[in-house]
């Protein structure tokens, strides 16, 4: 019998389920964590390009939230032009096959 992860506990952060929902909680940050994956090292204006539906400073924040959660890492590269590279942590290529369940669930059930 698999472990009812969603069980009250003293603490309602206590649980691996309610873990995992603060960290990926947001409107675009599967989406930015999964493009982030599909090109390995990307820049922010390359990811700004690719997921043209989201604003400078929302993908911003996203990006800093996730750096933040330590799913993704941060390059900052000393030259001028500044040049900052994002890829993701060995914390968020873990979570890549959780992204991959969910479509497999998502395309089972759209129609």
């Amino acid at each position: 019998m698999k472990k009812d992860c969603l069980k009250e506990v003293e603490s309602y952060n206590q649980t691996g389920f309610n873990y995992t929902m603060s960290l990926i909680n947001g409107k675009y940050k599967l989406t930015v964590l999964y493009a982030v994956y599909r090109h390995k090292k990307i820049r922010f204006n390359e990811l700004q390009r690719y997921l043209h539906i989201l604003s400078h400073k929302t993908l911003s924040n996203t990006l800093k939230e996730l750096e933040n959660d330590n799913l993704i890492n941060r390059k900052e590269y000393p030259q001028i032009p500044p040049k900052v590279e994002y890829s993701l942590s060995d914390k968020g290529q873990t979570f890549i096959p959780i992204l991959y369940k969910m479509c497999e669930w998502g395309e089972k059930y759209i129609n």
